[in-house]
């Protein structure tokens, strides 16, 4: 699928007759365009979902500080996510609303020029197809590019969810959802990621020291252990399964910069993670880690 527009045409047309203008010399039109971004469409390992390297994050604290902008607030931040290229939207129910406020937010943009994605709460009060139907209405989509089982922290979660991941398989098959998978919470499930086929994608908590990401809860809030999560991801990345990275600036606890770009570095080093999710308040923060992880990208 293209995603190169005619109006992608004429500003990559008059960027190069601008060069022309100023005598630079273009030799190369292709090449000049060979530069990643954070904003290039990837495609999620076999699942056949494209969605841009970075998603823009409703959840930062549970969504408490994306609610705390109130809807007109963060509307305009997630038009200006969308205006700056950023086409993948990540949500999820236990987030305290956050459903209607990005359902709001995006009202009016085409359906197809966006990738949405949300997570279900392993224990739901109703049936499978009515949650998501619910959620269909709360977010304004006739589908979801991704569907997660949200937080599986226990080693023998695949088994105990095989109900739950069934009636995902269902809907996908009726393209309610076009992909399914897991989020994950702690190295006993993560350790029973690779092997798993039914993942087609993975949002796993990576970063460059271990901040907010998986342990052991016996070890309390030790450093996660980077290096064994970081094998486990490459194992999962290879069979196929799309990897999502969170939890990439240790949920806000980067306060300097060295830090935030170094864990941007960190995960996109690895060669095994498809793209990332963050949460913002501003539109700084947004132009920010565009502008990390393009420079991540070509280091």
């Amino acid at each position: 699928m293209s995603h190169f527009s005619r109006r992608d045409f004429f500003k990559t047309s008059a960027g190069i007759a601008g060069a022309a203008a100023l005598g630079g010399v273009v030799a190369n039109p292709a090449a000049a365009q060979a530069k990643r971004s954070a904003t290039d469409w990837v495609t999620l390992g076999d699942s056949g979902v494209q969605v841009t390297r970075l998603a823009f994050g409703t959840g930062t604290f549970g969504g408490r500080v994306q609610r705390e902008l109130g809807q007109p607030e963060f509307t305009k931040l997630v038009r200006h996510a969308y205006d700056r290229g950023i086409r993948f939207f990540e949500t999820a129910e236990s987030y305290g609303g956050m459903h209607a406020m990005l359902g709001e937010a995006l009202k009016g943009i085409p359906r197809d020029s966006y990738r949405l994605m949300t997570k279900m709460r392993l224990r739901p009060t109703e049936p499978v197809p009515a949650t998501i139907d619910r959620f269909r209405k709360e977010l304004n989509s006739e589908y979801f590019d991704i569907v997660l089982l949200h937080c599986v922290r226990t080693p023998d979660w695949s088994r105990t969810y095989e109900p739950l991941r069934d009636q995902f398989s269902e809907l996908k098959v009726k393209k309610v959802m076009m992909s399914h998978g897991a989020s994950c919470h702690g190295l006993m499930p993560i350790r029973q990621f690779p092997g798993n086929k039914w993942l087609d994608v993975a949002l796993c908590r990576i970063n460059h020291n271990g901040t907010r990401m998986d342990t052991i809860p016996s070890e309390g809030n030790t450093p996660g252990d980077v290096p064994e999560v970081s094998g486990h991801l490459a194992k999962v990345h290879a069979q196929g399964t799309g990897v999502l990275g969170m939890k990439l600036v240790g949920e806000g606890r980067f306060t300097s910069a060295e830090d935030r770009q170094k864990a941007v570095n960190y995960a996109f080093g690895l060669g095994s993670v498809d793209a990332v999710t963050m949460g913002f308040k501003n539109t700084a923060e947004v132009d920010e880690a565009i502008e990390r992880v393009t420079r991540a990208l070509n280091a």
